[in-house]
């Protein structure tokens, strides 16, 4: 390569890195806020059975390895036991050897986090976007792409198979 050819090669280059902070990325479409849901806990406790209430609306775990959704193969979607809110799909399930079943990803816009100091350390817990209803805590050891992991209680999910309809939010 002749001097001067690798002079323009360097200075373009020296240009476009120059240049690079300003890019944009392009934004995704953005997912329509979520309307929230509002019941009394009484209204809660009428619709749910109790330990599904215990989990959800008193930020209970159940415990491991005791739910069948850990076990769940099959393509489809897992909802909110609560309102139904589509929250995760099957394509970010991973088996983390928790006993709990276990997301890469939660759906976009479908969960909101706050810190939770109940074992004297700080975690992030997670909840539905829409009824406030407790899914579980998100850790920093999952896999790639994202290094997340939701360990979710799985009495606070229902799984809808690829094959089946999804539910109407609940009202």
């Amino acid at each position: 390569m002749s001097l001067y050819t690798r002079r323009t090669v360097l200075r373009q280059l020296s240009a476009f890195a120059a240049l690079l902070p300003f890019a944009t990325k392009a934004d995704a479409p953005k997912q329509p806020p979520v309307p929230p849901l509002r019941k009394t806990p009484e209204e809660w406790r009428a619709l749910l059975e109790p330990a599904r209430y215990a989990i959800l609306f008193e930020e209970g775990t159940e415990r491991p390895h005791s739910s069948p959704l850990d076990r769940e193969k099959r393509d489809g979607v897992y909802l909110c036991a609560a309102c139904f809110l589509p929250l995760f799909s099957s394509q970010a399930k991973y088996d983390s050897g928790t006993g709990w079943p276990s997301f890469f990803e939660a759906l976009p816009g479908r969960i909101g986090t706050k810190t939770d100091f109940k074992i004297f350390f700080p975690r992030t817990e997670y909840h539905c976007i829409r009824c406030g209803g407790h899914q579980g805590h998100v850790f920093d050891d999952g896999p790639p792409p994202t290094g997340k992991r939701y360990c979710n209680n799985g009495l606070a999910l229902i799984f809808v198979p690829e094959s089946e309809a999804l539910p109407e939010l609940r009202s």
